[in-house]
């Protein structure tokens, strides 16, 4: 139940009046009480003093209604006991005589001895006095008095005052309080009620209202106060109005900012949502509208790959509560190509501070990626060419330095100049220089390995860092083939040009130790090269330039050994288990016209290197078939002769028609011929080696692995190769008299070979006891100085006449069973 302001102030009032009055009431009662009783009291022993100074009889205490007279009040009861303790003296006749302690209602105790001279004793209505009247000499008293008088008349009194008391006060407070509410009424009740009114008009907007100028009251001031602050609640409502105003402005404003800038901007929420982003960054989400974002992550995006670095990006930022910045990443575009950005992100935080998730803001720096890779590939590398540059080469120089220094390997700097570019340059124009320039470019990285270094000092010199280099013969054939390259004629613009380089080498450590030096070496020696004549190569160091001028020199000669007929095969006969002779195979031989015969482990790789072996490989084949006819038709009868195939000659298109073309033109089959592949060879494309021995093998000539287990020992190509014969290489064939690991090769070669159905010939026999341990293993032909060194063909004529005998024209294989 609420009560009203006025009825709660009235209930006040009431309150605090009934207390007030109660608590006067109560002391008016008590004082009254309190004077009636002194005032009784001193009667009595006023009355009862008159009676012991004799000046009231003592009789005076039986008459009823004097002593009321005298006491004014009821008198009840009067006794003078004598000193023998009975009523001498009695209101009731009947007491008179007694002793005290037979009447009723006396306590005998009252008349003691030990008693108080005077004292009163109060009861339900009455009140007694007793008191002990003595002699002048002391002693006993002559007698006592008990005076009994009622007190209920003086009760009933006093009631009747304090409910008269109560009445009035209840009525003074009962009218006080109506004219209390009456008057608050009128000074409060409307007043509050006219400022309530107008409240409510300020709570319905109002704000304007106002409640009407009161009193100087305290109501009055409490009505301005409301006025004024409605005042200032109107101000700060208008402010707020003016505030939030201008807030939708600058929201609406910061939206167009957002959605308008040149950047993606995206915010998420702490589980890595998107609450929103701009349309840009829907865009390549792969959303038009930034609103289909909400609520998905990044792993339903285009850019799910990855979405587990971008979260983690974000919980970092989140739990550490600052920010990331200007951080480069990539990302899979909606079109699924490859982009690089450049994000901030930065934690959202409440009111409270805490952070509630993360705000991005990123840039597409693709095209600027590019540009910076533009850049760094400029700063290190020529504009025209491509290559490296000047800088970039000191650079790398020193790096490869320090790894063959700590690969204590071996490193050359080529330096070269090119012949007759400034005369070129300056008559037929910048741009044919340019071509030039470029096209020597892209010969000199068709030149080297991946490994190497090939950079342009500036104008027309280039050069060239061979990496992990094995010794001078190595930097030899790469600086001749970077010669021959050059030397090869250059077409522009319908012109053929020529222009051949100078060419200065120096090696490390033997001519400089850091790329300074080295650099200053190199460069020293391609002046000399200059200054001997040009397109030439020359060392730093002297006798390095006598190697390098002697492989020159040697493949000068090597050219004109095959135009001018200096090559020759000497022929080395194979025989059987039993010495008989089974066939010769044919070993090159250059007899050079300064030299004398010159070792193949000379010639030969030259001849590879630079390209001749081919066709001295189709002149070997040539040459072996026309001496098979010279001998048939000189009577020694059907000889077959083994020929050695080169790489080169394996791979190349034209084998299989050049060896027919030989047999052909010679009269022979391809029985008469056996053709050996050294392993390596064989493996280094093993389908395209199967190919062109299969289709060897077709026109009937014998096949051969030589060099067997000194390459791939591939069982699993081996078995697929469609060969005849397996040759032991003479490095394992050397040391079966001492080595017991080459005597297990052997042994295994040998009955490997067997199982597969293949005969074996040992190479390299040299003594007695190689011969027979060989045979022993059931070895199926031999082969090596201790039968025969290789011989002219006119030497090797004579060989078969003397074997003739003994020739088998054809071996059959040992089978499996009897080999093993």
């Amino acid at each position: 139940m609420r009560f009203g302001l006025i009825l709660r102030l009235a209930l006040l009032v009431v309150g605090i009046e009934l207390a007030a009055f109660g608590a006067l009431g109560w002391f008016y009662v008590e004082k009254f009480s309190s004077a009636a009783n002194e005032e009784l009291h001193t009667r009595i022993s006023l009355v009862g003093q008159l009676i012991a100074s004799e000046e009231l009889a003592v009789s005076v205490v039986s008459r009823q209604s004097l002593m009321e007279d005298l006491l004014g009040a009821p008198y009840l009861r009067g006794l003078v006991v004598g000193g023998s303790g009975r009523v001498i003296v009695a209101t009731r006749p009947a007491d008179l005589g007694r002793p005290v302690a037979d009447l009723a209602g006396i306590d005998p105790a009252w008349f003691s001895d030990t008693a108080a001279e005077e004292y009163f004793i109060e009861g339900p209505d009455t009140l007694t006095r007793v008191a002990h009247i003595h002699g002048g000499s002391g002693g006993s008293p002559l007698f006592s008095t008990a005076i009994t008088v009622s007190t209920a008349r003086l009760d009933a009194l006093k009631g009747s005052i304090a409910l008269w008391g109560f009445l009035g006060s209840l009525l003074f407070i009962l009218l006080s309080s109506a004219a209390i509410v009456l008057v608050s009424q009128r000074l409060i009740t409307r007043r509050v009620a006219l400022s309530l009114a107008v409240l409510k008009k300020v709570e319905n907007g109002a704000l304007e209202a106002r409640i009407p100028a009161g009193s100087r009251d305290e109501l009055g001031l409490l009505q301005q106060g409301i006025n004024s602050m409605t005042a200032k609640l109107g101000a700060l409502l208008q402010e707020h109005r003016r505030n939030a105003a201008d807030m939708k402005k600058q929201k609406e404003l910061l939206g167009s900012v957002i959605e308008h800038a040149p950047v993606r901007v995206f915010w998420k929420d702490r589980e890595c949502r998107y609450l929103g982003c701009n349309t840009l960054f829907a865009q390549d989400a792969g959303y038009a509208d930034p609103a289909e974002l909400v609520g998905l992550t990044d792993f339903d995006v285009s850019w799910r790959d990855q979405a587990e670095q971008y979260r983690a990006d974000d919980r970092d930022v989140m739990a550490s509560g600052l920010p990331k910045l200007e951080f480069e990443e990539p990302q899979t575009s909606a079109g699924g190509h490859s982009i690089w950005l450049q994000t901030s992100k930065v934690p959202l935080r409440d009111e409270n501070d805490q952070v509630i998730g993360v705000l991005g803001i990123y840039s597409d720096i693709t095209e600027r990626k590019a540009a910076d890779t533009q850049l760094e590939f400029l700063a290190h590398h020529d504009t025209l060419t491509g290559l490296q540059n000047r800088f970039s080469l000191q650079g790398r120089l020193d790096q490869a330095l320090a790894t063959v220094r700590r690969q204590q390997g071996g490193l050359a700097v080529i330096f070269m100049d090119l012949d007759r570019f400034k005369t070129i340059n300056d008559t037929l124009g910048h741009g044919v220089g340019d071509e030039l320039l470029l096209q020597v470019a892209a010969r000199l990285k068709e030149s080297v390995r991946d490994s190497d270094i090939v950079a342009r000092q500036g104008g027309d010199e280039f050069v060239v860092v061979l990496t992990d280099v094995d010794g001078t013969a190595t930097t030899v054939r790469v600086a001749e083939k970077i010669l021959a390259r050059l030397r090869q004629p250059y077409y522009i613009k319908g012109r053929e040009l020529h222009s051949t380089p100078s060419i200065g080498i120096a090696l490390y450590p033997a001519d400089g130790e850091d790329a300074e030096t080295l650099m200053k070496n190199a460069d020293t020696a391609m002046y000399q090269a200059k200054a001997q004549g040009r397109n030439t190569i020359k060392f730093f160091a002297a006798s390095q330039n006598r190697v390098a001028l002697e492989r020159m020199q040697l493949e000068s000669d090597l050219h004109r050994a095959l135009e001018q007929a200096q090559f020759e095969l000497h022929y080395q006969p194979q025989v059987d288990s039993r010495g008989r002779f089974v066939r010769f195979e044919a070993l090159l031989r250059w007899r050079h016209p300064r030299d004398g015969l010159v070792s193949p482990a000379r010639f030969i790789p030259l001849a590879e290197e630079s390209g001749l072996i081919r066709p001295i490989g189709e002149w070997v084949v040539a040459e072996a078939c026309r001496q098979l006819r010279a001998w048939r038709e000189g009577g020694l009868g059907r000889i077959s002769v083994a020929v050695n195939v080169s790489a080169a000659q394996l791979r190349s298109p034209t084998l299989v028609d050049s060896v027919e073309r030989a047999l052909a033109e010679h009269g022979l089959s391809g029985g008469d011929l056996e053709l050996e592949v050294t392993e390596s060879v064989a493996m280094h494309d093993p389908e395209a080696s199967i190919r062109q021995l299969v289709s060897l093998r077709d026109l009937g000539i014998r096949l051969a692995i030589d060099d067997f287990g000194t390459g791939y020992s591939s069982l699993s190509y081996l078995k697929r190769l469609p060969i005849d014969s397996l040759k032991l290489d003479q490095s394992f064939v050397r040391d079966i008299e001492t080595d017991p690991n080459d005597v297990a090769i052997c042994a295994a070669t040998i009955a490997l070979a067997h199982t597969l159905g293949l005969t074996v010939v040992a190479e390299g026999v040299e003594t007695p006891a190689q011969r027979d341990f060989l045979i022993t293993q059931r070895c199926d032909f031999l082969q090596g100085y201790l039968f025969s060194k290789p011989l002219p063909a006119g030497e090797a004529a004579a060989f078969v006449r003397q074997h003739q005998g003994k020739t088998r024209r054809r071996v059959r294989p040992v089978q499996a069973a009897d080999g093993s």
